[in-house]
């Protein structure tokens, strides 16, 4: 049973965040799942052609699940100026962090049943002082005191279809990965990984497949020393730990069809190296899922879309699946 609506987070209020919850809300208030927004009332309303008719400020998320049906429910902390679309401003980060710490400690606590999170806009974080790369660490560290288990979190997983992409190393320069991946990172994403596969996925023996960092695998180190020294011990580490994982394989030829057959998921060393096929395969539908977290967190696969934010263009497909998977995710440790 779900312990309560899922909390979604607004994000930056000027990009399209506001926009695809309402058509969110709209493909899935008659069926379902719930979800209540921790944001700016007068954000969501002005991004729906119904207005403030469709939002409904609420107390909590036991209000929330009841009146999801009728109108949009949020929990309204409200931003001290206007918003303009496609004009991201630092006057809003603080209320924006506000949302997020808000958002997750009520599904610590048990009141939310999962956690799906709108985009930020990074930059404009930055500039009010915001120290971390993105969503997924600052979660890492709000949640960090609750953490349990041999590995720990957070590690970035992308779903698309029947493709699961989890990252040894996120939000990193590429001038930067070479020197950022350890065998010990590695490791650490791998029995992440396995876990989440056994408890969120329904995956009974997780099979995983590691990605090379260099082209053709290094080519025995002709193309770079990583696959020897790094990426190859690390593999050895998974198995003794019990892990069913191959590789290193080549990027190149791991993400075609036949051989998305002979994994669950990829570990993928760098940013693009998972997100390319992931987007090639489903390009407005795929999810980021964060494992290793004591909550379940997912949010879509794109960013605040500031270039199309107040013009009714944004397609809420990705947060739609987000807050699909969420609940299946909440629903499977519930009953675990």
């Amino acid at each position: 049973m779900r312990s309560g609506p899922i909390a979604i987070s607004l994000g930056e209020p000027a990009g399209i965040g506001p926009e695809i919850i309402v058509k969110a809300w709209a493909a899935l208030r008659s069926e379902g799942p719930a979800f209540m927004v921790v944001g700016d009332a007068l954000s969501l309303a002005a991004a729906s052609n119904a207005g403030a008719s469709i939002v409904r400020a609420v107390s909590g998320p036991s209000e929330a699940a009841r009146i999801f049906a009728e109108a949009l429910p949020v929990l309204d902390l409200p931003l001290s100026s206007a918003v303009v679309a496609g004009q991201p401003s630092p006057a809003a980060a603080a209320q924006v962090i506000r949302w997020i710490e808000t958002a997750a400690g009520l599904t610590l606590s048990g009141e939310a049943a999962a956690l799906v999170t709108a985009p930020i806009a990074k930059a404009t974080l930055y500039a009010a002082g915001f120290n971390l790369p993105g969503h997924t660490e600052f979660l890492g560290e709000l949640t960090a005191s609750e953490a349990t288990g041999e590995a720990s979190g957070p590690v970035m997983m992308l779903t698309a279809g029947d493709l699961r992409v989890s990252l040894v190393t996120i939000h990193e320069p590429l001038a930067e990965v070479a020197e950022l991946i350890t065998t010990d990172r590695i490791v650490n994403a791998g029995l992440v990984t396995r876990e989440a596969l056994r408890t969120d996925f329904g995956v009974s023996l997780p099979r995983l497949a590691v990605a090379a960092l260099n082209p053709h695998a290094g080519e025995g180190g002709a193309l770079g020393e990583e696959e020897i020294s790094i990426i190859g011990p690390a593999v050895r580490a998974l198995r003794e730990a019990g892990v069913e994982a191959s590789g290193p394989h080549p990027a190149d030829s791991l993400f075609h069809a036949e051989a998305r057959r002979r994994y669950d998921a990829v570990l993928c060393m760098y940013h693009d190296q998972a997100l390319i096929p992931v987007k090639m395969l489903d390009f407005w539908g795929g999810v980021n899922v964060t494992l290793g977290l004591p909550i379940v967190r997912t949010s879509p696969d794109h960013g605040v879309g500031l270039d199309i934010a107040g013009r009714g263009q944004a397609r809420p497909d990705s947060l739609i699946a987000a807050i699909r998977l969420a609940a299946q995710i909440h629903e499977r440790r519930a009953a675990a």
